[in-house]
């Protein structure tokens, strides 16, 4: 069963001013397990990165899908919450999930959300917008499914071409409550990149920007 996983590399980045800087990226990708994690991330980033990196930390990411969106880079994880309604039509638990979404900015994601949620049939809040460091994600392409937010025809050629088209990535098991998460105890590269997970701060919360939509 597949989960997302946020992969950390570190290696030597060259700016656009021609300078070198070693940094710390994260990455989010679709694996099986921690060690299918590692391996793809090396897959995935060999032919991209110039020079040797390393893989500093490897943590698994609950989220239930990602939209993302061909007109912008930045990424926002979005909490939704919803009421489960038991047989007897009583509210049984809140439920919250987080989602994935590209967008320009925060007002953007939000739109956003609630047009890629907007089909569900609940009432959904969308509690709040945080700012994602996330540098790319590498889902499994036979888990791909676009979105038919735009059609080519020749008729309505010149108004598609502005459209974004969105494409919808899940992974197997994404939806499972959230303290599914809380435990990996047989995962031996969460220890071992432990240590030098608290050394590498350049890309921690601290550098998130968070909106609060309920206040």
């Amino acid at each position: 069963m597949n989960s997302w996983f946020t992969v950390k590399v570190k290696y030597t980045k060259q700016l656009e001013n021609g300078t070198f800087k070693r940094v710390s990226e994260p990455y989010l990708l679709a694996a099986m397990t921690f060690t299918d994690a590692e391996a793809r991330i090396y897959e995935e980033l060999g032919s991209s990165i110039r020079g040797e990196f390393q893989v500093t930390g490897i943590a698994r990411t609950d989220l239930h899908d990602i939209f993302q969106y061909d007109d912008a880079e930045q990424w926002f994880k979005c909490k939704v919450t919803y009421d489960r309604i038991d047989e007897d039509g009583e509210k049984a638990k809140t439920i919250s999930q987080n989602f994935l979404v590209s967008a320009a900015h925060v007002k953007e994601a939000y739109e956003r959300i609630e047009e890629s949620l907007a089909t569900l049939m609940i009432d959904f809040n969308v509690v709040s917008i945080t700012a994602s460091p996330i540098v790319e994600i590498f889902p499994y392409r036979e888990e791909d499914v676009q979105s038919p937010v735009a059609k080519k025809s020749p008729a309505f050629e010149e108004e598609v071409q502005h459209t974004p088209i969105r494409q919808v990535f899940s992974a197997a098991g994404s939806d499972l409550d959230e303290d599914v998460f809380e435990d990996d105890s047989d995962s031996t590269l969460t220890d071992a990149y432990s240590s030098e997970e608290e050394e590498e701060e350049d890309l921690t919360s601290s550098d998130e920007e968070e909106t609060n939509l309920d206040d």
